[in-house]
């Protein structure tokens, strides 16, 4: 069960920090609701990390959860927004999901 509130606090993390990008193009009652979506995403975001932190400690917890809301977040605002990503980016996106990658095989309890 951590791993799934794990997932769902990177889930609305990135949820939230999208929603903040979109707030800069819009104005009026779109934007009210894109800031109460940020404000939801990231209480939801805290609360389901918290809970994961029950069963997972919390280095390899932070590390994931930070890792893989980052490359989230690139890849959202380059599907979304059509921010670069240039060719440097996406090394160091492999790299984020390598470092994920060798945290979850060395040796994460759960």
């Amino acid at each position: 069960m951590a791993w799934a509130f794990l997932t769902l606090s990177i889930l609305t993390e990135i949820a939230a920090t999208l929603a903040l990008r979109a707030i800069s193009s819009t104005t009026g009652t779109a934007r009210a609701g894109l800031v109460s979506a940020a404000v939801v995403g990231y209480t939801l975001a805290f609360l389901t990390l918290a809970l994961a932190l029950r069963a997972i400690t919390v280095g390899p917890a932070y590390a994931i959860w930070s890792g893989c809301a980052l490359v989230g977040v690139a890849l959202g605002g380059w599907l979304l927004f059509a921010e670069r990503l240039s060719p440097l980016t996406m090394a160091g996106i492999a790299v984020v999901l390598l470092g994920v990658i060798m945290i979850n095989f060395g040796g994460v309890e759960a």
